[in-house]
């Protein structure tokens, strides 16, 4: 029964979340006694469906982005010829966690106008350190002894890399992703200071009327979108894991 236990909750919180998502008037009387003089209960000003699944997009856009861009340099700068770049793409993905979100939306906003394009930008630099940093110490740490019987096998430069170093160094790349999607579940709220359509524009609805609902409607989504994904990346990272052990051996 232990063993079934996570299961059967992860479960229950994926009927919850389509059940909140897709009628949340289901849950008008517990969160009822959070609102004040008769305000709305359940956001009204457009459907948490929708705004979940633009939410899901900005997030899958960003961050397939960033693993290209990140996964790309880490390949580059452990090759022989691309190792003297090392420094410079440390120094261009630190770029996302060097800025707060909100600064990168405030310049972006100039150049690329409001909307889900400066979203875009900030998840996709905020997304590149974890997945890069991940994808070179996969790269580097790879067992010396498969390289070098790659190699002997007479491999090309580009076999090893796509049937060894990218198969082995997986599970570790699936780590840096499974860390930028939580990460950028969170931080797309904020796009919605920039009229991007996201689940943070029902939180803020719910700071601008001091409506607790709301917000709690808007950040237990969240929540359990951020809690259902690293589940499943992680999921996904150990059958990777399990899987390039049993091809090495």
């Amino acid at each position: 029964m232990k063993a079934w236990l996570p299961l059967l909750l992860r479960l229950a919180l994926v009927v919850l979340l389509v059940a909140f998502v897709t009628s949340p008037g289901w849950f008008e009387p517990l969160l009822k006694p959070l609102t004040e003089n008769n305000a709305p209960v359940i956001y009204n000003q457009g459907s948490l469906l929708t705004l979940t699944l633009l939410h899901l997009r900005i997030v899958l856009i960003a961050t397939v982005a960033a693993t290209i861009v990140a996964v790309a340099l880490a390949i580059l700068v452990t090759r022989p010829a691309g190792a003297e770049f090392l420094p410079l793409s440390r120094s261009l993905v630190n770029i996302g966690q060097t800025f707060p979100p909100v600064a990168v939306l405030a310049l972006a906003v100039p150049a690329v106008g409001f909307g889900e394009k400066p979203t875009l930008i900030a998840l996709f630099l905020y997304g590149l350190l974890p997945i890069f940093e991940n994808a070179l110490t996969g790269l580097t740490t790879l067992p010396a002894n498969v390289v070098e019987a790659a190699r002997g096998a007479g491999m090309t430069g580009w076999q090893r890399l796509t049937k060894v170093e990218l198969p082995l160094s997986a599970p570790i790349i699936l780590g840096g992703i499974r860390l930028s999607v939580v990460i950028s579940l969170a931080t797309a709220t904020i796009g919605s200071t920039v009229a991007a359509k996201t689940l943070g524009e029902v939180i803020i609805a719910g700071l601008l009327s001091n409506n607790l609902a709301f917000i709690l409607q808007g950040g237990l989504i969240v929540a359990a979108l951020a809690v259902l994904i690293y589940d499943g990346l992680s999921a996904i990272e150990r059958y990777a894991a399990r899987r390039m052990g049993r091809e090495a051996e």
